[in-house]
């Protein structure tokens, strides 16, 4: 499985359910990695989307545990059992974890490779990302050269697990 996130110089990734800024290059690698692909997130990351729907040409799926939740044609799991079920459908290559919080640490030792855009600026924020560049079982092993949208400073990093 992959993960894919955006963290600023303190690992921070969103404030009040928001991302910490907006970046264009970002959103368009986002959308490109993830397009035909499997999406996994919680409730939070789904209902901060516009109109809080599913996004388009993916195969969305949502951890919940509110057993009532639909939204659209997202496919809705309520447990972490449930999950790997739904998860067993797919090739574990296509499956990219989007976030929140609590579902990135909840996967993050399942994923072997992480598509991290650094921004090179610390928000004040009020969910965060497990730093990578700590955990020794994680290697940084493609780095693109910094970008500028504006005055924000960032690249496009990949890790790989290596243990």
């Amino acid at each position: 499985m992959n993960i894919i996130v955006a963290v600023d110089n303190n690992w921070a990734i969103g404030k009040n359910n928001k991302l910490l800024v907006r970046i264009p290059s970002d959103q368009q690698f986002f959308r490109e990695t993830t397009t035909g692909k499997v999406v996994v997130m919680g409730r939070k990351t789904l209902e901060s989307f516009p109109n809080g729907l599913p996004l388009k040409n993916r195969t969305n799926i949502v951890l919940t545990r509110n057993k009532n939740y639909q939204a659209g044609d997202a496919v809705i799991v309520h447990s972490v059992d449930e999950l790997h079920e739904e998860l067993k459908k797919y090739n574990s290559e296509d499956i990219y974890v989007i976030g929140g919080q609590k579902i990135y640490e909840l996967l993050l030792d399942e994923c072997d490779v992480a598509h991290v855009t650094k921004i090179d600026y610390s928000y004040d924020a009020d969910a965060y990302f497990p730093n990578l560049d700590e955990k020794p079982e994680w290697k940084l092993t493609a780095d693109s050269e910094e970008q500028t949208y504006f005055d924000v400073v960032f690249s496009f990093n990949k890790y790989e697990r290596i243990g």
